[in-house]
């Protein structure tokens, strides 16, 4: 049984793209390309062989709803992408929350992206979290990626949206 994801990592060419591909976890369809939601943009299709796929167990404790309620996801949207200087991995955001005043997030997924391809996407963080220093930069947030294991080595994608939903738009 295969299963079909939809990637933004490259799938080869230019010296950025080798990188990633050395990297990814998966691998590429040839050309195998499907349409997103509410977009013309098509998005390279990732086929998962799901006997090489390894997730994390669900966690057995609950959390109550007055513990989840206080976490804020929000809808961002990503007007900079840049990598960190002296750092393999962290990328700097510079995030349109709705509120009206750039959040900058820093996360550790170069590995897995080049800054350009990121520019303009819509994605899901968490912004309620206290600000985090790394690398004398302040994060003010976290945002959200799928993780899993693939033929033993990690793979990490991050949430990306429809581009017709509002920065600053609650999830529940």
């Amino acid at each position: 049984m295969r299963l079909e994801i939809p990637t933004m990592k490259s799938l080869g060419g230019s010296e950025s793209s080798k990188k990633a591909d050395s990297a990814a976890t998966v691998q590429a369809a040839s050309g195998a390309e499907a349409a997103t939601a509410g977009t013309s943009a098509a998005v390279p299709q990732i086929h998962l062989d799901l006997s090489k796929l390894k997730i994390e167990p669900l966690f057995e404790d609950f959390v109550d709803f007055d513990t989840f309620s206080k976490s804020d996801f929000r809808v961002v949207k990503i007007k900079e992408c840049v990598a960190v200087p002296k750092s393999k991995k962290l990328l700097q955001f510079t995030l349109d929350d709705g509120s009206g005043k750039d959040r900058t997030i820093l996360s550790g997924i170069h590995e897995y992206y080049q800054p350009e391809e990121l520019v303009g996407k819509t994605c899901v963080a968490i912004t309620n979290l206290p600000p985090r220093k790394m690398m004398g930069i302040d994060s003010e947030g976290m945002l959200i990626s799928a993780v899993y294991e693939y033929d033993g080595r990690e793979g990490l994608n991050l949430l990306m949206l429809d581009d017709g939903i509002p920065a600053g738009a609650k999830l529940y």
